[in-house]
């Protein structure tokens, strides 16, 4: 298809565009940027566009795709701008200290559960709770991938039974 054919049916069709990037971004800028996006893509990509398919479809799936992406992307980076004073964590250290005796008796009930764990248990727990993953564990103890995770579980079962009783 040549170009100006191809610039045709993109102008065509690209207003049905707007609506669906309001409809996903809930946002008339993002939308705007998003719709904008679109059709960069779709002149960046036009050498993959199958003549005689439907271009509204393949510019929905264009626009779905980015928005997509830019969503993993944002949930990704994860930034929280924290606006408030922070004369509020001045003194956050002192609302600590009421409990520490009760947190050092829990700690130690803990590493004693942890410790009373049966062998073939615990070292897999223990590696696994250093920061191990799985795969590492089981290289290092020699033991199928499947044996390792059940054997972590079944610690945190354990556990979980002993520290309730506390």
């Amino acid at each position: 298809m040549a170009s100006p054919e191809f610039n045709q049916m993109l102008v065509n069709n690209s207003e049905f565009l707007k609506p669906f990037a309001v409809t996903l971004t809930r946002d008339s800028e993002a939308a705007q940027d998003l719709y904008q996006e679109t059709l960069y893509r779709a002149l960046a990509n036009k050498d993959k566009y199958n003549v005689g398919t439907n271009i509204k479809a393949w510019l929905y799936t264009i626009m779905r795709n980015i928005f997509i992406n830019n969503y993993r992307r944002k949930a990704k980076q994860n930034t929280i701008f924290d606006n408030t004073p922070n004369e509020f964590l001045l003194n956050n250290a002192q609302a600590g200290t009421g409990m520490a005796a009760e947190t050092v008796l829990r700690l130690k009930d803990i590493q004693q559960a942890i410790h009373n764990l049966p062998e073939i248990f615990r070292n897999p727990f223990l590696l696994y709770f250093d920061g191990y993953k799985y795969h590492e564990i089981a290289d290092m103890l020699e033991e199928p991938l499947g044996t390792i995770k059940s054997r972590i579980h079944f610690a945190r079962k354990l556990l979980k039974a002993q520290i309730e009783r506390f």
